[in-house]
This record gives structure tokens, sequence and C-alpha cells, in this order.
């Protein structure tokens, strides 16, 4: 058997006991269900919206939280679990379609899951020391500068481009460190796949390597934390009932487009992605800045 059958393999294991959890969750609770707040049609087309730009690598979390605010969709005691619990069906869809379709060095893949999986449980008790607030600014600094960066190699100004579907040596345990960084990071609301993305992109790999490599990760350590949420019930069932089923619509159409790009085309979508990111999480600091002076 080889590796990667071994990764669709336990992609599906996981994500089928996740499943598993949820509908039988859904079924004991399935008045609860019913009256919780939102219309179904409404749910339906932002959850197909939602997860359409997520298999881009736009944040799921960071237009689901503004949205599901507004609408008092889901009150803040069960943002958290919702956030997570409606995202893991998804992600794994995304995550079969690229890694069984997207060129990447195994070796290279499996180190970037585990070295993020483990970052996403042993990082967090150091992670958390650090001022929110000051890490939300550098990165989204970062992230601009990354942009104008890829943008100044798509207008020739520097040389672009990267062609590799593997790394090793330095540039292998210096991305194996860094997705350790981001796994805990996304424990305290920071996204990683902007970070993927930008660091996949400054290391020579072909931009599409990202996302086998971003939904991957995701795909192992996501349900396991929303596994229990699930045992607590703190998560919205009608929102997570609906993103698993027409959200996974959007990751469909989503996945044809991006496996239909070229590499050219996949720079200006890394480009858009890094550039929104940095702006919101540099605008979010701003608006708890001001908003902790009030």
């Amino acid at each position: 058997m080889t590796a990667l059958i071994v990764i669709l393999v336990c992609i599906i294991i996981i994500n089928g006991i996740f499943a598993f959890r949820f509908i039988l969750d859904a079924y004991r609770h399935k008045s609860e269900l019913a009256q919780e707040p939102g219309n179904p049609v409404t749910m339906g087309f932002s959850s197909l919206i939602i997860f359409f730009l997520s298999t881009f690598g736009i944040s799921d979390f960071a237009i689901s939280t503004v949205l599901y605010r507004k609408l008092k969709w889901v009150d803040d005691k069960k943002l958290p679990g919702t956030l997570n619990t409606q995202c893991v069906l998804p992600v794994a869809v995304m995550a079969l379609a690229y890694i069984s379709a997207i060129n990447v060095d195994m070796l290279t893949l499996i180190l970037c899951i585990v070295a993020q999986v483990l970052g996403a449980y042993i990082g967090p008790r150091f992670v958390v020391r650090l001022p929110v607030q000051t890490i939300r600014v550098f990165i989204g600094v970062g992230l601009v500068i990354a942009t104008l960066i890829i943008l100044a190699g798509k207008l020739n100004i520097i040389p672009s481009g990267g062609e590799a579907i593997g790394l090793t040596g330095g540039k292998l345990v210096f991305a194996v460190v860094c997705m350790f960084i981001f796994g805990a990071l996304n424990n305290i609301g920071i996204g990683s796949y902007a970070l993927t993305m930008v660091t996949v992109y400054g290391l020579g790999l072909n931009p599409a390597a990202a996302f086998p490599i971003m939904m991957g990760a995701c795909t192992f350590s996501v349900p396991v934390g929303s596994m229990q949420f699930i045992k607590f019930g703190e998560y919205a069932r009608k929102i997570t009932l609906l993103t698993s089923t027409v959200g996974v619509i959007g990751v469909l159409c989503a996945v044809f487009i991006v496996k239909s790009l070229n590499v050219s085309m996949l720079q200006w979508v890394v480009a858009l992605v890094l550039a929104y990111s940095g702006i919101s999480m540099l605008y979010d600091s701003y608006k708890s800045k001001q908003a902790s002076q009030s």
C-alpha cells in the first residue's frame, strides 16, 4: 500500500468517525436543531459561498465569524465549536481532492501534516503566553509584504515562480518548523491557510502544492477537537448540518477550478488570498485596539 493511499484512507477513517458522531448527535437532538435560529435556505447559500472561497484558501473562520455574529445565528459561547465542526467534512473533501490530484512529494506532505497536527496539540501552551494582538500585527504586515513580493515577480520587477514539488535539507526543516508554529497559531484564531501559502511560495514550491499541504494538515487536526464540541453540545447543529452538505458542493465546484488553473493564475490567487488575509488581520487588530481604548 503506497503512502498516498494510506493518507487517503486515514482521512476517510477519522472524518468518517466524526460524521458518525455528528449524525448520531443531530438525530438525538433533532427538535433542538429545528429550533435553532436561521433560515435554512439562507444558511445553505452562505455555506456554499463560504466553502467555495475556503477552497481557495480564504479563511472560512474569518467569514463565518463576521456573518454568524451579525445575523445572530450563533451565540459567542458556541461560536468556537461551530467554526470547527462546520468545516470538518468540507475540509476532508478538499484534502481528498487535492492530495489525490495535485503532484506533491510524499515526504514533504507527510512531514508538514504531522508537524502542523503536533503544533495544534503541543504548541498552544507556549503560544498563549504571547500577546495575540502583537502576533496579528506582525503576521498581517508580513502577509502584505509577501503579497507585494509576489506582485513584483508577476510584473517582472524581481524573479518569481517555483516549480518544485518537494523540499529537502534545510528548506524541508524550515517548512516543518513553520508548520508546527502555524498549527499552534490556529488555536488562538490565526488561520494557517495564508501562512502555508506564503511559506510554500517562498521556498520555491509550485503554488499548487500549498493546497494539499494546508488542507491535509487541517483534516487531521480539526476532527478530533470537533468531536469534543459535539460531546458537550457546544456547537450549532443546524449550521454544521448545512455546511456538511451544501458546503461540500461549494468545495467541489472550487476544487475543479483550482485544479484547472495554471501556475501563473495560481500565483494571482495566492497574492489575492495573502492580501485579503493580511489586511483583514491588521484591520481586526486595529478594531480590537480601538475597542479596548473606548
